[in-house]
């Protein structure tokens, strides 16, 4: 049994993980760009300065200080800055996508390397260049690429004039982003995401508002769904046949029990972690978001011709992040990493519980909600990788957790025959990790000689997983033996 042949395989990134180059080639600051490194049991804070001058440091996703604003220090590593520099590095890295096979590459376009404000009325030539080359370096060697425009970023000007997503002014501003690109790159890229898992993002860091309580939040989130639909809008006039998608991070939801209470619960649940697909996939606000707008005392405010916007403009396919799924009961209260944990199920050196059928399961769910086609963009295993002194990778643990999930992926595909366009294994190459910003919580087929504090010699070395999920490519997902 294996995949159709149209089906795409590769791997995804993001900018402020991977591209590095912060302050090269006419890049502007984007919030991520304050954003500290951080641990399992040290969370990323994002350092400020205060209303009176003074130095303060802010835990990421919460709301900052009354008049306090990003700042950076000397004295304080920030992983974004270099990452692990694919911007110097772009041509050998996919070289190396293209000696596995690939056949698609997520990446994300950093904003303020296009408008380094966000404000300008004349893009930033050097990074339309930048993207360019690397759009063109994929396609020369036969990978699609599949871009996200905003990946849980935005320019810093934006951010401190406008507070971010708060203001519809950024709606504009997106726009103008929007149409730069598609004008730049028709006829070269087929695949976009608008945002990256809008139910995960929150916050300074990557919305831009300087508060994060639940009325900043869901009217930022509103501009952000209209700010979506024009870019679907422009996408349809300026590059017929293009699709525009948005991505989610999504788990399966149990119910702990079979108790009424617990199934009810995880219904809940569910429904209030698809609000946002329900929205850009449907078009519209559904009912169930009236009581859970009241429990948290939001009111949207809207302008009369945004409804018309949403309806007539939804996403043109699903696309989501699969890592997990967790249990619920009617006590539990759960965010996008909240749930209890599954005693049938082991979890990740991270506590990330190990489920490949959850896969299975959310891709008929969401499939049969929508009725749009899928894309799995992002799913694997962050460890701890050692290379040996023989400079060999020996990560038998991520190929046995990938081949796990792309069998279940297989069988929702071929069994079920969910309509799903591709697979995007996460960091295909060894990143920062967003949750923690460390470095030895890989991901990759590809080891980066990098540490936590972004010493090291950026040497790319191949893995094991390499040259096994090569052989899952070739044979079209048939093959995942490993030894």
């Amino acid at each position: 049994m294996k995949f159709p042949e149209t089906f795409l395989w590769g791997g995804a990134t993001a900018d402020f993980q991977y591209e590095g180059g912060f302050n090269e080639g006419g890049r502007g600051l984007i919030t991520h760009d304050f954003v500290t490194d951080g641990a399992v049991d040290r969370p990323r804070m994002i350092s400020v300065q205060l209303e009176d001058g003074s130095r303060a440091m802010v835990e990421n996703r919460t709301s900052l200080p009354d008049g306090a604003k990003g700042k950076l220090y000397d004295d304080i590593y920030y992983p974004s800055h270099q990452a692990v520099d694919f911007y110097h590095h772009y041509k050998e890295d996919i070289a190396l996508m293209a000696e596995m096979g690939f056949t698609v590459y997520r990446f994300s376009i950093c904003w303020s390397r296009i408008y380094p404000t966000g404000d300008e009325e004349t893009p930033n030539e050097a990074g339309l260049q930048f993207y360019e080359d690397v759009i063109d370096e994929c396609l020369k060697h036969h990978i699609e690429p599949l871009i996200t425009i905003c990946h849980d970023e935005i320019p810093y000007y934006l951010a401190e004039t406008y507070d971010g997503w708060s203001s519809r002014h950024v709606i504009d501003c997106y726009e103008k982003l929007c149409h730069t690109l598609f004008s730049r790159f028709k006829g070269k890229v087929k695949y976009w995401l608008s945002f990256n898992e809008l139910n995960a993002v929150r916050g300074y860091a990557m919305m831009g508002t300087h508060k994060a309580d639940d009325q900043t939040h869901f009217q930022a989130m509103h501009h952000i769904f209209l700010a979506s639909a024009r870019c679907v809008k422009l996408a349809h006039e300026m590059m017929p046949g293009s699709m525009v998608g948005t991505m989610y991070a999504l788990s399966a939801i149990y119910p702990k029990t079979c108790k009424p209470e617990d199934i009810f619960a995880a219904m809940d649940a569910r429904r209030q972690s698809l609000f946002f697909i329900d929205v850009m996939a449907r078009g519209y606000y559904p009912n169930y978001s009236i009581e859970m707008m009241r429990k948290r005392n939001v009111t949207i405010h809207k302008e009369p011709e945004d409804d018309q916007w949403l309806r007539q403009y939804p996403i043109d396919y699903v696309t989501f992040s699969y890592y997990r799924s967790t249990t619920v009961d009617a006590q539990t209260k759960i965010d996008i990493m909240g749930g209890d944990p599954n005693p049938y199920l082991e979890t990740t050196p991270w506590g990330w519980p190990i489920d490949p059928q959850g896969l299975r399961y959310v891709l008929n769910e969401i499939y049969d909600r929508y009725q749009k086609p899928l894309f799995v963009v992002e799913n694997g295993l962050g460890a701890v990788d050692v290379m040996e002194p023989d400079g060999s990778i020996d990560d038998t643990y991520r190929i046995q957790y990938l081949a796990d999930h792309i069998e279940e992926m297989k069988k929702a595909v071929c069994i079920d025959h969910v309509p799903c366009l591709g697979y995007t294994m996460w960091g295909w190459m060894d990143l920062v990790s967003l949750s923690t910003g460390e470095m030895k919580k890989r991901y990759g087929f590809v080891y980066v000689d990098m540490d936590d504090k972004g010493n090291g010699t950026l040497k790319r070395s191949k893995k094991k997983s390499f040259d096994w999920f090569k052989k899952v490519i070739a044979t079209q997902g048939e093959d995942l033996s490993f030894e």
